[in-house]
């Protein structure tokens, strides 16, 4: 018997020695340090555990497998080429363990015997329903016979009977007229009998062979027939009191009839309105058909469609005059309970600053945070211009320190005021070489509308033509004056190549921090704003998120805007994956069902059923508005669009990298339009070029643009194969340029006039074939044959037509230079006197520029 120690079994199965000790563990085996033997047996033992823990048994089951393959031919009755055919058959037996034999015939019987136990349950069951129905329908028949008995007693009483000789003689008129009022009936005596004489001649027929009484002689007339003449006072056939012997009766079972009566009042109904209701919608609150109320409308003097929305007060009217009660609701009321109930309270404690910087564009603010973060952003970036906003946090020797770099290009206006609205400091950056420029301006103007306190960054400050002086008085100008001025700002001469005034930087961000006293509650739900967000093919919707309250964590439902979803995956500005965020860090999520718009705030929400209806609700609501803004746009536009000239339009379908880069494309590109051109975007998005969208671009005849983002296999070969326009560009200025130069090309050029030459009459005489000729002196620039002229007097203008003949000394000439004489004959018209003059000129076409 072999033995080994466990750390050499360890290197011949290739497994670590701590998990083989554990394995070894869990299999009942006594070694716990790596230094002990292992026998062959515990090798064993081991090797079972291990076999049946992964689904195999310990011995495993042997199989044989037969196979047989019979090959015959087939001839062809023609004469033709014989067929093999080749007939495979494969057959496997298994070799079952006897205790899975066992196993399986233990549990085969307990499976019998539970079914055999539930069929018998069943049975018993079933015989004690029988039973209690067979009584219940034995009691129901003997009250019914009970009730026939006092049916009958009751009959013999109210008819007459005539008893002659003891026996009870019913007359045939009395049979034929069984119910016959006592006026009617008008018998001479009135005899009874005792009951035991009277009730055969009342009572049913007897069972078969039982005897019949002498009273009992059944009359042989049509009348006498008791099975049909029978009937007691209260019109019921006798033969129907009697249960089953008798007919069905003729009287409706009362557990049969429905208890439902009209209502005879009218109905009142609270109808609650929102802000606005469809004509479909307001009908099924009021439980009537939609085209009452469309006739209640047209009535009032408003017509509508049954899917037209209409707004509150409208929606009262037609409540009111249908007599219903009005409720007010609010729309927003779900959101705003939802929202109530997240508790934000808890300890506060300090929290880093969120810095924004903003800046004219090429004054280096990336460049800036590039040295503070000890990266190269700015020389990774198209064109050489930040495009989007970027999300940092920097951990400096000062405290952390969370940075929004904004774009300084004009297009992104609506970018930077939403750096503005999320942020606690403003840095703005202006260049000691440039001075204040527009987007300085801008940004000033951005930073006091958010009432966002500011400090400035003069950079390049090592760079030569570098005027601080300067700078200072023209932003003291725009009122942002300097403390050593006697102002509230601070000002930092900084250079982003040497690292001179960062430190003075951070020190001044942290100050003013510290003034405002920035606090948060980490234990509270997440909640902030949606800095950016994009589409990745691989990830699905990524949206860059900045935490100002409460930590946000993986796994949290987050609603953001018209979206929602549960964070799947929170990744850190490096792109590393971590579980939590606290308040003022920028994070990374993956999980939403689209992308939210940037600006957006975002919370997070304990219940996703609750976020997803309120999501719904927005989508809804904005859709609404959406369609109510095209709906009268183009009422509007009905009537003032009649008479005027056709307005060209330039179709774009535009793609994009990032929501904010999106927007900022629309609003440039529609800037752009003017009375005669214009731009259409037809469809916008964030994300790759699909052939979705290759095909809305080749149905509406449009351009497609790629803004940093690319075109699918299978979008490209439809691009291709139906050559439809589509560009690509990393720099928001060349697509500006080229839709620029698009739309010039479309508008209609403007007519000039170029005067070529001038030439005066000075004397007329008469020509058989091109009648009046005039003889001129050219006295300025050249005449032309066959172009047009016009004829002046006095300097004014009397005729305008057509240069006919040009002659000199009667040779045909196509122009006659200045100085020179000339004949000139004069299309259709023969009214040229001397002194007159004739000016030739031409129609020229000049493009237009927007």
């Amino acid at each position: 018997m072999t033995v080994q120690t466990v750390k050499i079994l360890s290197e011949l199965v290739n497994t670590p020695v701590e998990k083989l000790l554990t394995q070894m563990k869990e299999a009942g085996l006594p070694q716990k340090s790596e230094n002990q033997e292992v026998s062959d047996v515990e090798k064993q033992v081991l090797l079972n555990y291990l076999k049946r823990s992964h689904g195999e048994e310990g011995n495993a089951s042997q199989r044989i497998t037969l196979q047989r393959k019979k090959t015959s031919t087939l001839s062809r009755g023609d004469g033709g080429k014989a067929v093999n055919v080749a007939v495979k058959k494969k057959r496997t037996y298994v070799k079952r363990d006897e205790t899975d034999d066992t196993a399986q015939q233990e549990e085969l019987a307990a499976k019998r015997q539970a079914e055999e136990q539930a069929r018998l349950a069943a049975e018993e069951q079933a015989r004690v329903e029988a039973e209690r129905k067979l009584e219940a329908e034995k009691a129901e028949a003997q009250a019914q016979e009970k009730k026939r008995q006092e049916a009958a007693a009751s009959t013999v009483a109210a008819d007459p009977v005539v008893v002659d000789n003891s026996e009870q003689n019913v007359s045939d008129t009395g049979a034929k007229n069984p119910v016959e009022s006592p006026k009617q009936a008008k018998p001479t005596k009135k005899t009874f009998s005792s009951p035991a004489e009277s009730k055969p001649a009342h009572a049913p027929k007897g069972k078969k062979g039982a005897p019949r009484q002498d009273g009992d002689a059944k009359p042989r007339g049509r009348g006498n027939d008791n099975k049909r003449g029978r009937v007691n006072v209260n019109g019921d056939d006798e033969f129907a009191r009697r249960g089953k012997l008798g007919r069905k009766s003729k009287k409706p079972n009362k557990q049969q009839e429905h208890g439902f009566q009209k209502p005879t009042a009218k109905i009142v109904h609270e109808v609650a309105l929102p802000e606005s209701i469809t004509v479909a919608d307001l009908a099924e609150k009021m439980t009537v058909k939609g085209a009452e109320v469309i006739k209640i409308m047209f009535k009032m003097g408003a017509m509508a469609t049954i899917n037209q929305t209409i707004d509150r007060d409208t929606a009262t009217l037609v409540v009111e005059e249908m007599g219903h009660t009005v409720k007010y609701i609010d729309e927003n009321a779900v959101e705003n309970d939802m929202i109530e109930a997240i508790d934000y309270d808890g300890e506060a404690i300090k929290r880093a600053p969120v810095v924004t910087v903003m800046g004219h564009v090429d004054h280096g603010k990336t460049s800036l945070l590039d040295y503070i973060r000890t990266t190269r952003v700015a020389a990774g970036e198209s064109g050489g211009i930040t495009q989007h906003i970027g999300a940092y946090h920097v951990e400096t020797p000062h405290g952390m320190v969370s940075f929004l770099d904004t774009p300084g290009h004009a297009a992104f206006t609506s970018m930077r005021a939403r750096g503005a609205k999320a942020t606690d400091i403003v840095i703005l950056v202006c260049a000691a070489d440039d001075g204040v420029m527009p987007q300085t301006i801008e940004a000033i103007q951005h930073a006091r509308a958010a009432e966002v306190p500011m400090v400035v960054a003069i950079t390049k400050v090592d760079k030569e033509g570098a005027d601080l002086d300067r700078v200072k008085n023209e932003l003291v100008a725009q009122e942002v004056v300097p403390e050593e001025w006697g102002g509230d700002v601070q000002f930092v001469g900084v250079s982003a190549k040497s690292g001179e005034g960062i430190e003075e930087l951070l020190e001044a961000i942290l100050l003013q921090s510290e003034v405002l006293e920035l606090t948060a509650v980490p234990s509270s739900p997440g909640k902030g704003v949606v800095v950016e967000s994009r589409l990745d093919r691989g990830r699905g919707s990524v949206a860059t998120l900045l935490v100002q309250n409460g930590t946000l964590r993986k796994g949290d439902i987050v609603l953001a805007g018209l979206q929602m979803g549960r964070v799947r995956a929170l990744l850190d500005e490096n792109g590393k994956a971590i579980t939590e965020a606290g308040p003022s860090i920028p994070v990374e999520i993956l999980g939403l069902d689209g992308t939210p718009e940037a600006g957006e705030e975002f919370i997070v929400v304990a219940d996703e059923r609750k976020a997803r209806e309120v999501a719904n609700f927005r989508q809804g609501k904005y859709r609404e508005v959406r369609f109510a803004r095209q709906h009268s746009a183009k009422l509007e536009n009905l009537f003032s669009e009649m008479g005027k000239d056709e307005v060209r339009t330039l179709n774009v379908v535009l793609k994009a990298d990032v929501r904010g880069s999106l927007e900022a494309l629309i609003k440039s590109l529609t800037d752009l339009n003017t009375e005669e051109v214009q731009v259409n975007i037809v469809s916008s998005g964030v994300g790759g070029i699909t052939e979705t969208d290759a095909t809305l671009a080749l149905a509406s005849e449009a351009v497609i643009f790629g803004f940093n983002v690319r075109a699918d296999s299978s979008a490209k070969q439809f691009i291709e194969r139906e050559s439809i326009d589509l560009r690509y560009y990393s720099v928001i200025y060349n697509i500006i340029d080229d839709v620029k130069s698009a739309l010039s090309g479309m508008l209609s050029p403007d007519l000039r006039e170029d005067i070529q030459g001038t030439a005066e009459v000075r004397d007329v005489f008469r020509s058989p074939k091109f009648g009046l000729i005039a003889g001129c002196m050219v006295i300025d620039g050249t005449v032309y044959r066959n172009k047009q002229i016009r004829v002046l007097r006095d300097d004014v203008v009397i005729y305008e037509g057509e240069l006919e003949s040009l002659r000199r000394f009667k040779d045909v000439v196509n122009e006659v230079s200045k100085g020179m004489e000339c004949g000139i004959g004069v299309k259709n018209y023969n009214d040229v006197k001397v002194g007159d003059k004739i000016e030739v000129f031409e129609t020229i076409e000049v493009a237009r520029t927007l």
